[in-house]
């Protein structure tokens, strides 16, 4: 653990004096915000609508920046001394870690944005919180070990999202469920089925990923 965290240390120094990947995101999520705001104009959207833009924006915003975490390596050659520093779970974890904490920072700044924008009113702030939770850690479990693959690619923007969109479908499936039975629902029991499908994807990939990553990273 001691490893994953220098790994986690190092990306975060690095994302401090570049901001590559949190102004990517963010920009792209603010960007979409506004034209869906523009778009939808006085048009009252129901909650069914407004959940699925939610997932949209955070879905493709991620898509922006966390490939951005192995590319770099292999943009600046540091991906062989990386290595023979460290064993590849550290890596994985490093990485992973990484990326939650990138897209919660964004999502702070991001959904508050979208609530007050859109004018989507939640009624159980704790199914809206936990659906965001895992699907966060679904979003960034899929998109690390997706980034791990299109790393060497000469077409890595493109291939990220390609590549990702069929195998976090389900994050994005169970989130707009579960957000829009928060915004019509005071009771935790109606989405306790969509929380467990986004808890359940979040160890899965984790799992897979961490069991297939020593494959990938030395291939």
């Amino acid at each position: 653990m001691l490893k994953a965290y220098l790994v986690l240390k190092k990306d975060l120094l690095q994302e401090y004096k570049t901001r590559y990947a949190l102004n990517a995101i963010f920009l792209f999520a603010i960007v979409t915000l506004t034209a869906v705001s523009f778009s939808i104009g006085t048009f009252s959207a129901g909650p069914e609508i407004l959940s699925s833009l939610l997932w949209i924006i955070l879905f493709f915003s991620s898509m922006s920046g966390l490939s951005h975490i192995f590319v770099r390596e292999e943009e600046t050659h540091t991906a062989d001394t990386l290595k023979l520093v460290t064993n590849s779970a550290s890596i994985f974890f490093g990485k992973l870690l990484f990326n939650i904490i990138l897209l919660f920072s964004v999502e702070l700044l991001v959904v508050p944005l979208f609530i007050a924008v859109m004018n989507f009113s939640i009624q159980n702030f704790s199914v809206f919180i936990l659906s965001l939770f895992f699907g966060s850690f679904g979003l960034a479990g899929g998109g690390t070990i997706v980034a791990a693959i299109i790393a060497k690619s000469s077409a890595k923007g493109a291939l990220f999202t390609v590549l990702a969109f069929p195998i976090l479908l389900p994050v994005i499936v169970s989130g707009i469920s579960a957000t829009k039975k928060a915004a019509i629902s005071m009771e935790i029991s109606s989405a306790s089925a969509e929380l467990q499908a986004l808890f359940a994807f979040a160890v899965v990939i984790t799992t897979a990923g961490m069991l297939l990553f020593d494959f990938i990273w030395n291939e």
